[in-house]
């Protein structure tokens, strides 16, 4: 631990993916003045963020193509309060914890549509398959955050926003290869006149990968192919149509538990999903363009197959379906200069089907089920005096099963030493309603409510000339989460039949810090971050009370240094540590600390043609972020990338 805080008073200043974008480094730096970051995640409208309490870290498309990231997921596992599991390489079921909270309690947006499962058992979301290739920005708002994002914004929101073409006619593409039989490729291509803009861009990846049983002796590979459009037209100054759509088809291979021992060992089956998000809007400015509203429908749907092809009698092992409909109305109302009001009505449908079939069941009846919600919510945001925002908000859901809830939420920022100096505290409360599955499997449970959270944080912001630190405490309570609990458990009545069944059995809390910090000097620029963790079972009479939270490491630091050479050449390095974990809520079973080191570098053979590699994992360490799942070594990747 000393070590680690030695290295982060070392390397402090510095903020992965700072909170506020800068300017790209020149040798003026210290007087250039500095470009304010507008946000849209914190009040789903454009925002600066110098007016935002709650605590926001955005990574840029420009970071993205920097640190040459493929997968989302390995861009967000580097930025303050988040930690990351894998089960085994690429393809693998991919989690992503906020400040501790459990990975189904983010909300993931892709273009303004929720993304999460609704067949999923805790209706969270899936990284595996979220590529970077064709993504403008990405903003991680930490913190409970249901006034505006509703059910399951427990932990915060990933917001991703896919790439706006700037020019009459533009493309890029890239292409690598490298070890454990990677490539990979992407390409898009748009335009924008006066009224339209447009865009369409695909990628694919393919790998090897490494065996998903950490003592696997087989590669369980992966492919992943995608493809992404959207398009803009405004039939006046105030009025615009707007549609985006998103598609993703993952395949990936993974190890299981074969009879007769049913312990975790070296399998043929494998899993494909498929994803497709469809969004249709219609948006009007009004009085003068102080009144903007907008009318949109989306749709998701999530299909997930498993496949054993040793099994018997059928080779299917699991079928889902998930689907969502969405229908919104959000308006947004500058009413005095400095004071705007956020408001909105929206109305979702969710529907699942599932199956599990064996050698001895082999076309068993799926599980079916359905819910609907509506909710209205409405936020204030005004500057009382110069530099002081403060903003507050409610939120009330209709639930088909738990009937109604009512959720607030109060932040405040105050900038001031000509915006050198940034105060944020932020209250919040959160829900997530139950999933499908939790109601109406076999082990569900209709009189379930929803979980609830409370949550703050405070912190302060300091710019000094190249220099960018910050620090920030946070604390989380939730209740009523929902538990799988075994009928062998005492004063546990199931019904005939059963094996188990959930409940609202837990109540947890997490605390801790994050501190951050960034210099861009002349040709180089540093960024580190550091964050403590602490989380605990809370809840009364059960066995595991006042133990840690399965992977929540207490510990995590990242670092990341890139220097641009006069010759057209960039290098770079990354730095992650993360500390001791537990796989399991008992804590008996211990996840090793590891240190990652990844190299890079990139070369400017004209304005608009870059060769580039890198070498991940430099010191070949193993290590597991899931108890017995592989993970990838040392690997060495190249490729070419261009924009027109």
């Amino acid at each position: 631990m000393r070590r680690l805080l030695s290295l982060y008073i070392l390397f402090m200043p510095g903020i992965a993916f700072a909170d506020e974008a800068e300017p790209a480094p020149n040798p003026d730096v210290g007087a250039a003045p500095r470009v304010e970051e507008v946000v849209v995640s914190a009040t789903r409208s454009p925002q600066l963020l110098s007016r935002v309490g709650a605590s926001l870290t955005v990574i840029s498309g420009e970071v993205l193509h920097e640190r040459q990231i493929i997968a989302v997921s390995d861009a967000i596992a580097q930025t303050p309060g988040v930690t990351f599991s894998r089960n085994g390489g690429p393809g693998g079921t991919t989690a992503l914890r906020i400040r501790g909270a459990e990975t189904d309690q983010t909300v993931v947006v892709i273009n303004g549509v929720k993304m999460n499962d609704p067949a999923a058992v805790g209706g969270g979301y899936n990284f595996a398959n979220l590529m970077a290739g064709d993504i403008e920005r990405i903003e991680v708002l930490r913190g409970a955050q249901s006034i505006l994002w509703g059910s399951q914004a427990i932990g915060g929101v990933v917001n991703i926003i896919t790439a706006d073409p700037e020019k009459p006619l533009e493309a890029s593409a890239s292409a690598e290869g490298g070890s454990f039989g990677t490539g990979y490729g992407m390409a898009g291509v748009g335009g924008k006149s006066e009224r339209a803009t447009w865009r369409i861009a695909g990628n694919y990846l393919t790998t090897e990968g490494v065996s998903s049983y950490a003592r696997g002796t087989e590669r369980d590979g992966y492919k992943n192919g995608g493809v992404s459009g959207r398009g803009r037209f405004f039939v006046t100054d105030a009025v615009g149509v707007e549609v985006r759509a998103v598609y993703s088809h993952g395949h990936n291979k993974f190890d299981g538990f074969p009879a007769p021992a049913f312990t975790f060992a070296d399998t043929r089956e494998y899993g494909t999903n498929r994803e497709f998000i469809g969004y249709g809007g219609l948006t009007a400015e009004t009085f003068d363009g102080r009144m903007k509203s907008r009318i949109a429908f989306t749709y998701t749907d999530n299909k997930r197959l498993q496949t054993n092809p040793d099994q018997t009698v059928t080779q299917i092992t699991f079928d889902s379906r998930g689907q969502n409909r969405h229908w919104e109305y959000q308006g947004s109302l500058a009413i005095a200069d400095g004071w705007t009001a956020i408001f909105g009505a929206e109305s979702e449908k969710s529907q699942m089907r599932s199956a599990s079939p064996t050698s001895t069941v082999p076309n068993p009846a799926s599980i079916r089920g359905t819910v609907n919600i509506n909710s209205g919510y409405a936020q204030l945001q005004g500057e009382i005096v110069t530099g002081l925002t403060l903003t507050g908000g409610l939120r009330h859901d209709s639930h088909d099963t738990f009937g109604g809830r009512t959720v607030g939420q109060a932040a405040a920022a105050w900038s001031f030493n000509d915006g050198a100096t940034v105060l944020r505290v932020s209250w919040g409360e959160g829900f997530k309603a139950p999933t499908l599955y939790q109601l109406y499997s076999n082990f569900g449970n209709t009189n379930l409510k929803p979980e609830q959270a409370t949550s703050w944080d405070g912190g302060i912001e300091q710019h000094f000339g190249v220099f960018t630190l910050s620090a920030t405490g946070f604390a989380r309570t939730n209740t009523n989460q929902i538990d799988f609990i075994s009928c062998t458990s005492p004063n546990i009545n199931c019904t005939p039949g059963r094996t188990g069944v959930y409940d609202n059995l837990t109540r947890t809390k997490a605390r801790g810090v994050e501190l951050a910090g960034a210099v861009e000097w002349e040709q180089l620029a540093l960024q580190t971050n550091y964050t403590y963790t602490d989380t605990e079972n809370d809840a009364v009479g059960n066995v595991n009370r006042g133990k840690v939270l399965a992977r929540r490491p207490k510990h995590v630091f990242n670092m990341s240094a890139t220097y641009t050479w006069p010759i057209r050449l960039t290098t770079g390095v990354n730095v992650r540590y993360v500390d001791d974990a537990f796989d399991d809520a008992a804590n008996r079973n211990v996840l090793r600390h590891y240190t990652l080191v990844d190299l890079r570098a990139s070369f400017a053979v004209t304005p608009n043609i870059d060769l580039y590699g890198r070498i991940e994992n430099v010191l070949d360490r193993q290590y597991q972020t899931t108890l017995n799942y592989g993970s990838l070594g040392r690997g060495a990747y190249a490729g070419v990338r261009a924009h027109f």
